[in-house]
């Protein structure tokens, strides 16, 4: 069974820092992709940024690219999203996501690729 723990969230400044963990469990696949997605409330979730377990190529949404990165340790079978610079449009609940069998990532897919996801952790950024 694959179980995705987030972790990491909380209360931060402006311009701040905040690192997220994804730690999963239970990944059996030879290939798969791991993406953070956000929920702002009254907004529907979208793509952050994903990472691919096979060759770690990485994808980052307009919004937050030059700002988070995403990185994974297959050793530990986390993924991690470091959030520098955060703006208070960052405030969400921000979710991990498991997409098996792809060697890529499937960006700009949407979510119907991603089986398997996390409780989500809340990230709250003031002013």
């Amino acid at each position: 069974e694959v179980q995705l723990v987030e972790s990491g969230g909380g209360l931060v400044h402006t311009g701040g820092s905040l690192r997220l963990s994804c730690a999963a469990s239970g990944l059996t696949f030879d290939d798969y992709a791991i993406e953070w997605f956000r929920q702002a409330p009254g907004k529907e979730r979208e793509g952050v940024a994903c990472i691919s377990s096979t060759d770690f190529s990485t994808y980052y949404s307009d919004s937050v690219k030059g700002r988070f990165t995403i990185s994974s340790d297959n050793a530990k079978n986390t993924v991690d999203l470091q959030m520098n610079a955060l703006k208070a449009e960052d405030t969400a609940v921000y979710y991990c996501a498991v997409a098996p069998g792809w060697t890529g990532c499937p960006w700009g897919w949407g979510e119907k690729e991603y089986e398997y996801w996390g409780q989500g952790t809340q990230v709250t950024v003031s002013s």
